[in-house]
């Protein structure tokens, strides 16, 4: 029996104030683990922001409309999320360094496929396997700092925090200049650095072995979660065609989508929609389990996630283009302002942690949301780059921080057998949004001028942070798994 399922029978609680709980003996570095699990999502999360400046070169040279090529990041996004789920339920048999391995080598080749594409279907293709990939990494990574206890978790997960949130932030900047220097292909091919950066995780490799909820020995947790650890095909399959409907509809004027194209793809998400209520009720342990959406907190959290990342991207996918507008430059010069923007993520990630101490992890991300509302409303209300920097800075610190406290509160709002699976799905929730973001702001952009379209954004930030407000869970209500078994509640 590993030793997470002896660790699975008693339910963790929130400390009163929020305060991490006490650290266990012999638990590997947060610190160190942090710092090499960062590194290995530095190249993911330049893949969001890097192509976006290379769009108008890709569509020159594959002879494509411009609007077509906004499936490149709409790829990237769709599969990154639809993957989290999937790589969580792969941990019930799996450790963290197995799926790590396999979403890093799917990364990869994806990557390398896209960069090499001759045809802008073939890019797309590869755009969609790189994003399975990084979504199958990043939940082995958030499994890996989950898995710490205490302030140890804290420290991992705001370090990697404070990397992807860096990471994405200077990917306009790396972007441009690999764009100007090397070309497009070698934009699009930048993902593949995360093979030789694996090496660097090898020496933590028995810490991920060790975090992994089912150790490789499909015991306990494999049992808890759909007994033999078995893939709800159905529920992947109506999860994925609601997200994917989702997305598509937003972006359907920006790209041109035919009006009968859209009304069937309106039709299928529709379908989706009920059949994953109904596959939610029928099959408890399904893809998407009962008990693990019904927890107290759960859906709030997801949400407030979502919102938070909806607004980041949607400014990271705007500010770029406005800056080159108010200062007449190009791309290259367009990344170097948003350097100090980028920059603020390291503060975020490093107060996160103080903040948890001082305050329950829902009034830190409503602050966060918060913080995130009037950034996104300083873009769209202000020209000029400086406003326009200040305002992706407010963006930049509500996604590292968001990134790293509503994550690290998923092992306290379920029951631990269930603690990867509800990492997976909130990171989904999480990555939904951040496609939301960018699909929203150029779907409107296309009917509304931008600054209206970017003040539209604001009210998913604002949602999150009344939902932050008026939906608290009372900390440490959280059933044990032995009460959880058996009919969901």
């Amino acid at each position: 029996m590993s030793q997470h399922t002896r660790q699975g029978t008693t339910p963790q609680t929130i400390p009163p104030g929020g305060a991490p709980a006490p650290e266990r003996t012999g638990a590997p570095d947060g610190r160190r683990l942090g710092l090499t699990l960062g590194m290995l999502v530095l190249p993911m999360y330049v893949a969001l922001g890097a192509p976006s400046v290379a769009l108008p070169a890709i569509g020159r040279a594959l002879a494509v409309p411009f609007g077509a090529t906004a499936w490149i990041l709409a790829a990237w996004s769709l599969t990154s999320a639809l993957a989290m789920p999937v790589a969580g339920r792969l941990l019930v048999r799996w450790s963290p360094f197995q799926v790590l391995v396999a979403g890093v080598v799917a990364l990869a080749a994806g990557s390398v496929l896209a960069g090499a594409g001759p045809a802008l279907s073939v890019v797309i293709v590869g755009r969609l396997i790189g994003g399975a990939g990084a979504g199958a990494t990043v939940i082995a990574v958030f499994a890996a700092a989950t898995a710490l206890p205490g302030r140890q978790r804290i420290r991992a997960l705001g370090i990697i925090a404070a990397a992807s949130a860096t990471a994405s932030g200077c990917g306009t900047l790396l972007g441009g200049a690999v764009t100007a220097w090397l070309g497009w292909r070698a934009v699009l091919a930048i993902p593949a650095l995360a093979l030789p950066l694996l090496l660097a995780a090898l020496p933590s490799r028995r810490a991920l072995t060790r975090s992994g909820s089912g150790s490789g020995s499909g015991s306990g947790s494999g049992e808890r979660n759909g007994s033999t650890g078995r893939l709800d095909i159905v529920g992947a399959a109506v999860l994925s065609v609601l997200a994917g409907s989702l997305i598509t509809l937003l972006q359907a004027h920006s790209v041109g989508l035919p009006a009968p194209v859209t009304l069937v793809v309106a039709a299928a998400g529709a379908l989706a929609a009920v059949g994953l209520w109904w596959r939610v009720r029928s099959t408890p342990d399904g893809f998407v389990p009962r008990r693990v959406i019904a927890s107290r907190g759960f859906l709030a959290a997801g949400l407030i996630g979502g919102t938070v990342f909806a607004g980041y991207y949607g400014v990271l996918f705007r500010a770029p283009s406005l800056i080159e507008q108010a200062t007449g430059g190009g791309p290259l010069e367009a990344g170097v302002l948003l350097v100090p923007a980028a920059a603020c993520s390291v503060l975020a990630g490093r107060l996160v942690g103080t903040l948890t101490d001082r305050f329950t992890g829902w009034q830190v991300s409503a602050g966060l949301a918060a913080l995130t509302v009037v950034g996104v409303l300083v873009v769209a209300l202000f020209t000029g780059p400086i406003p326009i920097v200040l305002g992706m800075a407010l963006t930049v610190c509500g996604f590292a921080g968001a990134q790293a406290v509503l994550v690290g509160l998923a092992p306290d709002l379920v029951a631990a057998d269930d603690r990867d699976t509800a990492q997976s799905l909130l990171n989904f929730m999480n990555a939904l949004g951040g496609g939301i973001g960018p699909a929203a702001v150029a779907g409107l952009s296309g009917i509304v001028p931008v600054p209206v379209a970017l003040a539209a954004l604001a009210a998913l930030p604002l949602a999150g942070l009344v939902l932050s407000l008026t939906r608290r869970p009372t900390a440490g209500r959280r059933p044990a798994p032995d009460a959880m078994r058996g009919s969901p509640r």
